[in-house]
């Protein structure tokens, strides 16, 4: 294993990110969120999957200098294309501005199509936390999950985030498959067992074989209801803004697909928290969280730090592999 700080493992994103074509502002916030996933302790989104984005970069799957295209601009509804950038500053922008139209309006949603993967969306929900709103974000992908009773990939992990300026913040931040795909290419990384009960192979047989389950597909959290939350996340992102379904976005994982935009969406939700209360004053924030702590509990991402103000000298841990495939990019784009 190979520890970085904070700090160096930003500028050297950056500078790979910088080096493939990307505006040094987009790279700069790309590395950000990224490095933020490897300090929480994701590293299936984070460090992992840098050298994939420059390989789509490179191929020409996602356009360095795409800007965010208004398509629809409305007080509380904002609609971006996002011409086939990287989703992390893209998503991290339509969180801003969603923060801002709701903190004008009392609520305020942001779509974003023709996006890219945007890594833990959990980070996305801090431009909110952060002016005290409520945060809520949606994402699709590549199709991995079956329907309830099918045979056949039509939905992605379908993943859900969402923000409440609890004290300490509340962020959930969870796939509505039984795991998120990049543990499974993580663990394909490391040659590891799947736990059962996480992935099928594409015959639809029960595999702990990682590079059979990436080939494959992944089960559903908590069965049918865990689908039925997928269906939703689907609906709001590649049904409604588009502009493909999960069926048709390549595969970030398979290099034969790297030529090819991904045209993934993301939804984000913003709301004024403190204009919800039924009774005006509301202490009841407080009172839930010490409810739970006093239970012996605790809230949800309580342990994950502002990744709006991350410590450069904080250490981030990567596996060798990740490590040596960053040297390399390095060397190729002569940095």
């Amino acid at each position: 294993m190979a520890q970085l700080t904070v700090g160096s493992a930003i500028d050297q994103a950056k500078s790979l990110l910088i080096a493939s074509g990307v505006p040094v502002q987009e790279a700069q916030s790309t590395a950000r969120c990224i490095v933020a996933s490897d300090r929480w302790g994701i590293g299936s989104h984070g460090l992992m999957r840098l050298p994939f984005y420059l390989a789509r970069l490179q191929a020409g799957g996602i356009k360095p200098d795409a800007k965010l295209k208004i398509v629809t601009d409305l007080p509380s509804l904002v609609v971006f294309d996002g011409e086939d950038g990287l989703g992390h500053w893209q998503l991290q922008k339509g969180a801003e501005v969603a923060a801002e139209r709701a903190q004008k309006n009392g609520i305020a949603a942001v779509g974003i199509g023709r996006s890219n993967h945007c890594g833990a969306l959990g980070i996305y929900v801090w431009p909110m936390i952060n002016k005290g709103l409520i945060g809520i974000a949606f994402s699709t992908g590549p199709a991995v999950m079956p329907p309830w009773g099918g045979n056949s990939p039509l939905l992605s992990t379908s993943p859900i985030a969402a923000g409440i300026p609890t004290n300490p913040p509340t962020v959930i931040d969870l796939a509505t498959s039984a795991v998120a795909r990049g543990k499974i290419q993580a663990k394909a990384q490391a040659g590891a067992e799947l736990e059962p009960g996480w992935a099928f192979t594409k015959e639809g047989v029960p595999t702990t074989d990682a590079k059979e389950a990436l080939a494959g597909m992944l089960a559903p959290l908590g069965g049918v209801k865990g689908y039925a939350i997928a269906v939703l996340v689907e609906s709001l992102t590649g049904m409604l803004i588009g502009p493909s379904l999960a069926k048709n976005i390549p595969d970030m994982f398979s290099a034969d697909q790297d030529a090819k935009p991904q045209e993934i969406s993301h939804f984000i939700i913003a709301i004024d928290a403190a204009k919800l209360s039924v009774d005006g004053e509301n202490s009841r924030t407080s009172d839930f969280v010490t409810a739970i702590t006093d239970a012996g509990g605790r809230i949800p991402g309580s342990n994950r730090v502002n990744p709006e103000n991350l410590d450069n000298s904080d250490s981030i841990t990567i596996t060798d592999q990740v490590a040596d495939q960053l040297s390399q990019w390095s060397t190729k784009l002569g940095i």
